[in-house]
């Protein structure tokens, strides 16, 4: 079922009830459980990395260089002074010096043995810049070598690893480090009703309390690959688009123009979800299916998420809700605004909370991860920070509101998993944990393989992985008491619109 079934029904049911629920900015219903996940790309997020550069510091081991100040070592060349030794014998051959490089006059020199130094400056007679030279062979020459230690810095250059970072700028890809979305909560508490909506999960979802009843895998974990994260090149165009208006909400949404970059895809919705379609065009656009667009442009530090968007046949743009994040701040419960939804129902990102088959190949998931429920296992018109958004969902104060957060038990037994693969995603799940982030049929939300070169079977991943995985296996983390739909008189923004 769509989304936009989904408030149908919704919808039907509370005018029966005698209550008034509608799409408009004045309704807080709005954003009624929109569709399913997609994937992160590594993004820009070391960027901080480049502090590194300050290792540059390093360069103040060039200081060193300042060492050539031990070109004030041509103070050596005052051991040319050395030369009024040679003035011991002759003192003018000695101070022709270059009578010295013949060598006798030099012999000469070791009459004044006391200016054998003076032979040193012989040596440097070949070449007066060789006095400087020989003054740089000087102890201070070695202090300049100390500015070799000074190269060490160079090893601040390593920090040009943190510029490496410059494709990721936190572990969630997207945003700074100590993002909300790579927050590790293995030590948070759980919150006091924990058992009780894990347990209450379990029983109207048997036989493990997630996904639908229909089907052949019902009341199970599945995994939805269908969603994409397209990078936008520089100077990619931007192009404007007609607005769909029973998805857009205002002040919600933002209507800049957005960058498309060639040979990008739209969220798949061939009723498996094992992929994105190839191109823009969605087929259910016109039926209300969910249709995102993801599209991170990091050059920007922008990340354009739009919700039931299409590029059709003849060109046409058309988009339901554009949300636009700032990825160069640190995201946090506030999200774009309280009370403000996002292409995801619950306010949040979609792309930072994806996870990729290159993730899982790397051995580690640092970030949460994104998942959905049915529409009455969601508790009614409530959510919990980070959450910034609730829909008209029918289910009762035992269930998980919006933006509920589960965390994997540390004592669950890995090796139970099917794969190595399913074991990474698993660690993930106990250290980060996953946000309900919309409503759906699907649970886990993983990133299409469609345009990268590590695929989902090569990290022995596929939609059954985590069928085993049962609701009381996770804990409820706690983020405080639940915010009603509405409170505060609804979402206050202004619209981005360039």
């Amino acid at each position: 079922m769509t989304s936009c079934e989904r408030l149908t029904l919704t919808v039907i049911m509370m005018v029966v009830a005698g209550v008034v629920v509608g799409c408009d900015s004045s309704d807080p219903a709005r954003g009624a459980g929109h569709g399913d996940g997609s994937a992160g790309t590594s993004g820009s997020a070391g960027m901080t990395g480049t502090a590194g550069a300050t290792s540059t510091a390093g360069a103040t081991g060039t200081a060193g260089v300042t060492s050539t100040a031990g070109a004030t070592g041509t103070a050596g060349a005052t051991g040319t002074a050395g030369t009024q030794g040679t003035a011991g014998t002759q003192g003018t051959a000695g101070a022709t010096g270059t009578a010295g490089a013949t060598g006798t006059a030099g012999t000469q020199g070791t009459a004044g043995a006391a200016g054998t130094a003076g032979m040193k400056g012989t040596a440097g007679t070949t070449g007066a810049a060789g006095t400087k030279g020989t003054a740089g062979a000087g102890a201070a020459g070695a202090q300049g070598t100390a500015g070799a230690q000074g190269t060490a810095g160079a090893q601040g250059t390593a920090g040009a690893q943190g510029t490496a970072g410059a494709q990721g700028v936190g572990n969630d890809g997207y945003f700074p480090t100590g993002s909300i979305w790579s927050t590790n909560v293995t030590k948070a508490p759980k919150t006091t009703d924990s058992g009780a909506i894990t347990a209450w999960m379990k029983s109207v979802r048997p036989p493990h309390g997630f996904g639908d009843t229909k089907g052949v895998h019902p009341g199970v974990i599945r995994v939805d690959f269908s969603i994409i994260v397209n990078t936008v090149p520089a100077a990619t165009a931007k192009r404007t688009y007609s607005t769909s208006a029973a998805f857009h909400y205002s002040p919600d949404c933002d209507t800049a123009p957005v960058p498309v970059p060639a040979g990008g895809a739209v969220e798949g919705g061939d009723g498996v979800f094992t992929s994105a379609f190839s191109g823009y065009a969605c087929p259910g656009f016109a039926g209300g299916d969910d249709c995102h667009i993801l599209l991170f442009a990091p050059g920007e530090k922008r990340l354009y998420e739009i919700y039931h968007g299409t590029i059709d046949a003849q060109n046409v743009f058309t988009v339901g809700c554009l949300a636009i994040w700032d990825t160069s701040t640190i995201s946090t419960n506030n999200g774009r605004g309280q009370q403000c939804t996002s292409a995801d129902a619950a306010g949040f990102p979609i792309a930072p909370l994806l996870f990729t088959p290159a993730e899982v190949k790397s051995g580690a998931i640092n970030h949460a991860i994104r998942f959905t429920l049915q529409n009455d296992t969601i508790r009614m018109r409530q959510f919990v920070a980070p959450g910034t958004h609730a829909t008209n969902t029918t289910g009762p104060a035992t269930a998980l509101p919006y933006a509920g957060h589960l965390r994997l038990r540390a004592d669950y037994p890995l090796a139970s998993l099917p794969s190595d693969g399913a074991r990474v995603v698993a660690r993930a799940l106990q250290t980060y944990g996953m946000f309900m982030a919309d409503g759906g049929t699907i649970t886990l939300t993983a990133a299409s393989d469609q345009l990268s070169t590590v695929k989902w079977s090569d990290v022995g991943i596929n939609a059954g992985s985590f069928e085993q995985l049962d609701a009381t296996d996770f804990d409820v983390v706690d983020h405080g008491a639940p915010i009603d739909l509405g409170a505060g008189g609804g979402c206050k923004r202004t619209p981005i619109t360039q």
